[in-house]
């Protein structure tokens, strides 16, 4: 059974992106790691950030 620590709350964003509870670790489909130790991580779900797995706003509408 995970402990409270061991478990990551992952909130999903309509539109947006995937709000994890940091400090997380991604590894990408190229094998690659990506790091973060934020309180919450912004993982991009839309594929059109330019800092991608994370998200920069890409997904805003622009006026």
């Amino acid at each position: 059974m995970p402990t409270p620590r061991d478990v990551r709350k992952v909130t999903v964003v309509p539109g947006g992106p995937l709000l994890v509870e940091g400090p997380v670790e991604m590894e990408l489909e190229d094998g690659s790691v990506v790091c973060s130790d934020r309180f919450v991580v912004a993982v991009c779900s839309c594929r059109r950030s330019k800092r991608y797995p994370l998200c920069d706003t890409s997904h805003r509408k622009r006026r």
